[in-house]
């Protein structure tokens, strides 16, 4: 069953470090299977206060999403987005529905 990544926050720091975590994420994100499905810099938000970047992301399953988020290499660039940035990120499973 296929699992997403989503995640809401706003750039607070270094923007040229936070770029290095963009350039380096797509290819491991990649590496796990997973497609981009939303990135957007300028959501309209209806309720609530999300960031300034809102990113959904689908992976094959949620042991795949969860190999991604606990990779060596993911770890290695965690950071550039942490340290710089303020926001959450959830993972989720599709919802399945009876037949």
């Amino acid at each position: 069953m296929p699992a997403y990544m989503i995640s809401s926050y706003t750039v607070t720091g270094n923007e040229k470090e936070f770029a290095l975590y963009r350039e380096a994420g797509l290819p491991i994100l990649q590496s796990y299977g997973a497609e981009i499905l939303v990135a957007d810099e300028d959501a309209q938000a209806r309720e609530g206060k999300p960031g300034q970047h809102t990113v959904v992301v689908k992976f094959p399953s949620m042991e795949a999403a969860n190999a991604f988020y606990d990779s060596e290499e993911y770890q290695r660039v965690l950071h550039y987005r942490t340290d710089n940035s303020h926001g959450w990120l959830v993972m989720c499973n599709e919802l399945s529905t009876p037949a």
